[in-house]
């Protein structure tokens, strides 16, 4: 899966998941802050993307993901190929 294509899932999966419009995803905006997100939802979040991607997450780099570039490239770093 292309960069291009790993973003426009997770977009499209996160808006779904917390009801927000696509648009306001954007790569450096803060993910708790665009999600309206506490502690709990973070951990949703990770929990679906983990389910579509097949990567895992782990406890000690969640607080290395902040913004939603960090993540397209923590996703694209360990996708199974």
């Amino acid at each position: 899966m292309d960069k291009t294509k790993l973003i426009s899932k997770v977009n499209e999966a996160l808006a779904e998941e917390f009801e927000i419009e696509v648009s306001t995803l954007v790569p450096d905006a803060n993910i708790k802050d665009t999600l309206d997100i506490d502690s709990l939802g973070l951990v949703d979040m990770v929990a679906l993307v983990e389910s579509l991607f097949g990567v895992k997450i782990q406890a000690n780099e969640i607080a290395s993901i902040l913004t939603f570039e960090n993540l397209y490239d923590y996703i694209d770093r360990n996708i199974k190929r």
